[in-house]
């Protein structure tokens, strides 16, 4: 077979044949370039820590720290040349050192692999992830915070299987995000500490002869401790899959308030008004005003998820320790991680900037029979009636209110007292939606003073 006829088979953009393909699949540092800051910070701590070990002079322990910081700087400026026949960002960065320090860029490897390098490297850059989503969801649980304490008396519709159910107030669905979001902060925060321990000085699974000092390197990385096997810290991606986990529960949360945005915001809710930074116009329909950013923050969950099932199933079949499936860990945490950040920051925008349309919320809030499981309360709570036959009173008295195309509240006394002769004048205090909502004071319930409350716990909460 000629080289001609080889080239062809491979496929024209392999013009090399196998090696270019080779080449091609092996090399990571298309992506992997992105963990540089973390790259060079483990190996200026790996440095430092061997030189007070006595493996390397101080001399070249300086001489490294000080190209380091060069390669960093020719990487923040762009300057630097990345080259895929050096596979990684971990070969290019000790490649450009050597070509800045000459021989004692040859010493900075000594003690560890690639596998403890990579491992501490992707650590370290999802650890900072990790902290950008602490603090953007505390910027999205302060903006609905802010909703909430604004419409904290307001009444608006209270719904179950998307049909209204008892009123409620704005305040208390805003502080129900707030519930949701504030597990996700939880659950990052309990990854982060779960993740903090530092795989550097495992070497390629076994450890090292040489005296290294690895609370040393653990400590200037920020990490709380080493971790305690080094065939596990080298084959260990948890902390990689519960960051997927963390960030795909956070983003069906995300999805859930982007899709009620969306409903709210149509003409026949009319419940908010996103504002022009968060929304888009129609190419030839000119009264339109379309919720782009809570539909795209909807359709984010799908990239997501798929990342965090992906990295799943790379996993799912390998033998300790390292093995080259694990290159494919890094891209689907880049495209989840950056996907989830621009979702919060967008949602916190939405919200920051929405206004309540509480007019449209009121008139909402009173309809759909949405008193009715105040009536058979009454009942119960005034008669003495056994609620399930209260129950059947105010099914048959939303019956003869939607036979009239009435509500409860436009039925008269008279009519009342037809299906149920003990109903008295009295009744009518609760059929109100304002009396509804007030009357909800149980704790976490929808009544103002208990929205008003729950406001003061998060603020004290967020500082």
């Amino acid at each position: 077979m000629t080289d001609k006829t080889s080239n062809q088979m491979w496929g024209g953009r392999f013009a090399a044949g196998p090696d270019a393909i080779m080449e091609a699949i092996n090399a990571s540092i298309g992506f992997d370039q992105r963990m540089a800051a973390q790259d060079i910070a483990g190996s200026r701590a790996h440095a430092a820590m061997l030189a007070a070990a006595g493996v390397i002079t101080d001399n070249d322990a300086e001489a490294i720290r000080e190209g380091l910081l060069t390669v960093l700087s020719e990487i923040e400026s762009g300057q630097f040349q990345f080259s895929t026949a050096l596979e990684d960002i971990h070969m290019n960065v000790e490649s450009r050192l050597k070509e800045i320090i000459g021989e004692p860029a040859g010493r900075l490897h000594t003690g560890r692999s690639r596998n403890d390098q990579v491992a501490t490297d992707f650590k370290l850059w999802v650890r900072d992830q990790l902290d950008a989503a602490a603090k953007g969801l505390e910027a999205l649980i302060a903006a609905l915070v802010d909703q909430a304490e604004a419409g904290a008396d307001w009444v608006m519709p209270g719904f179950t299987h998307l049909q209204v159910a008892q009123p409620v107030t704005w305040g208390h669905h805003m502080m129900a995000y707030v519930e949701m979001f504030g597990r996700d902060l939880s659950r990052v925060r309990d990854a982060r500490a779960r993740m903090n321990e530092s795989p550097l000085g495992s070497a390629a699974l076994a450890g090292t002869s040489f005296p290294i000092d690895r609370d040393m390197t653990a400590n200037a990385l920020g990490f709380d401790r080493p971790t305690a096997n080094s065939l596990d810290a080298v084959s260990d991606r948890d902390f990689a899959l519960e960051f997927l986990s963390v960030a795909s529960i956070c983003a069906m949360h995300l999805s859930r308030f982007a899709e009620e945005l969306v409903i709210w915001s149509s003409a026949q809710f009319r419940f908010v008004t996103l504002s022009d930074r968060f929304s888009t116009g129609s190419s030839i329909m000119p009264q339109k005003k379309n919720p782009d950013a809570a539909e795209l923050i909807r359709a984010k969950v799908g990239r997501i998820f798929g990342a965090n099932t992906a990295l799943m199933m790379v996993m799912k079949g390998l033998p300790l320790a390292y093995s080259k499936d694990m290159q494919e860990d890094k891209e689907q945490v880049f495209d989840a991680a950056d996907n989830w950040m621009l979702a919060l920051a967008a949602m916190q925008g939405m919200v920051k900037d929405m206004s309540a349309n509480r007019d449209s919320l009121a008139a909402a809030a009173g309809s759909g029979f949405s008193t009715a499981t105040d009536l058979a309360d009454w009942m119960v709570r005034v008669l003495k009636v056994p609620f399930r036959d209260a129950h059947h009173v105010t099914g048959a008295l939303v019956a003869m209110a939607e036979s009239r195309g009435v509500d409860l509240p436009d039925l008269s006394l008279e009519d009342m007292k037809s299906v149920h002769d003990g109903i008295t004048e009295d009744i009518f205090t609760v059929l109100g939606v304002e009396n509804s909502v007030n009357s909800r004071t149980s704790y976490g319930g929808t009544a103002p003073i208990e929205v008003r409350a729950q406001v003061a716990r998060w603020k004290e909460i967020l500082g």
